[in-house]
């Protein structure tokens, strides 16, 4: 019985708590329509738009897109432009490749450099092979020439193409490698 009677007292409690809950929700709604009411949104004037001129389409004098003479002219450049090309590449496949030109140039390490009857040489490792390089000597997998030795440094010149399939010169580097104790 006594749980009867604490359920009994817990009613009147449950019941004011539930009618004060509806009670402020239908002010909170009529808060909510009377703002509403009130609120007026402020939008600016779109401006007028411009009015449109025509502009005359004159042809005389040039060329037209699609005529022969134009056709000519761009085959005429890129047959220069190949030639061009064909002029840095040919000499580089027509020699004989150095055992240097299997690897590409970023798995070489430069480790020292001397003068070899004064001449600079570069001592450069790939995996656990120790190679000397002179001026003028072939690397990498891009037809790359050795241009210049430092005491630092190893200068070389890669021929690559470029996104439109044209053959460049790019410069690359190897620089001294410090040993790691």
């Amino acid at each position: 019985m006594s749980n009867y009677l604490r359920g009994l007292a817990w009613l009147p409690l449950v019941c004011l708590l539930t009618a004060c809950g509806a009670a402020s929700e239908d002010e909170l709604r009529q808060w909510m329509t009377a703002q509403r009411n009130v609120a007026h949104p402020k939008a600016a004037p779109i401006s007028e738009p411009k009015q449109f001129q025509p502009e005359n389409y004159v042809t005389a004098g040039e060329v037209e897109p699609f005529s022969n003479q134009k056709l000519t002219q761009a085959l005429k450049r890129d047959s220069s432009q190949a030639a061009s090309n064909g002029a840095l590449i040919a000499p580089e496949l027509a020699r004989r490749k150095e055992p240097l030109e299997e690897f590409p140039v970023d798995s070489m390490a430069m480790v020292g450099s001397m003068l070899k009857e004064g001449k600079p040489v570069a001592l450069i490792t790939v995996g656990k092979l120790l190679y000397q390089v002179h001026n003028g000597d072939h690397l990498g997998l891009n037809f790359g020439r050795v241009t210049k030795i430092s005491e630092t440094e190893v200068s070389v010149r890669e021929i690559v193409q470029d996104a439109a399939g044209e053959w460049i010169e790019r410069p690359a580097s190897l620089q001294l490698q410090e040993r790691s104790k």
